[in-house]
C-alpha cells in the first residue's frame, strides 16, 4: 500500500489528541491518516469512495466521520485547530434521517472549520 500524504504536522495531531474518543477494546487504525483522508475527501469534495486507498478503506473514513460527526468530535477538534472555541461554530445538523444525511449536514460546518484551521482548499493549476 502507498503511503498517504500525511495532510497533519505532528504538532496538530497531538492538539488533537485529547479530543479523540476513548477505544474499546479493539485499537483504532492509524488516527493521522484516517483524518488525513477525511480532510482530503472534504478538501477536494470527493466521494466517499473516491479517496486514494492509500488513506484506508473508504468505508473506514466514512464510518470515523459520521461517528464523530455525530459525536461533535470533528468541531472539536477544528475548533482547536483553528484557535477558536467550538461553542462559537454551529454545530451540525443530526438526526433520525440516517447517516448519510447528517453526514452531508456536517460537510459545510466542517469546510468553514476546516478554512479556520488553514487547511481549506487551494487551487492548484493541474
Amino acid at each position: 500500500m502507498l503511503t498517504p500524504p500525511c495532510l497533519l504536522t505532528l504538532i496538530q495531531l497531538r492538539r488533537m489528541a485529547p479530543h479523540f474518543p476513548l477505544s474499546h477494546g479493539v485499537p483504532r487504525v492509524d488516527d493521522r491518516r484516517v483524518i488525513s483522508g477525511i480532510i482530503h475527501v472534504i478538501r477536494h469534495g470527493l466521494q466517499r469512495r473516491d479517496a486514494p486507498a492509500a488513506y484506508g478503506p473508504h468505508k473506514t473514513l466514512y464510518k470515523r466521520f459520521v461517528r464523530w460527526n455525530r459525536l461533535g468530535v470533528l468541531r472539536r477538534i477544528f475548533a482547536s485547530l483553528a484557535g477558536s472555541t467550538a461553542s462559537a461554530i454551529a454545530s451540525p445538523a443530526t438526526g433520525t434521517a440516517g447517516a448519510t444525511s447528517a453526514a452531508s449536514a456536517g460537510n459545510a460546518s466542517m469546510s468553514q472549520l476546516m478554512k479556520e484551521a488553514g487547511m481549506a482548499s487551494q487551487s492548484s493549476g493541474s
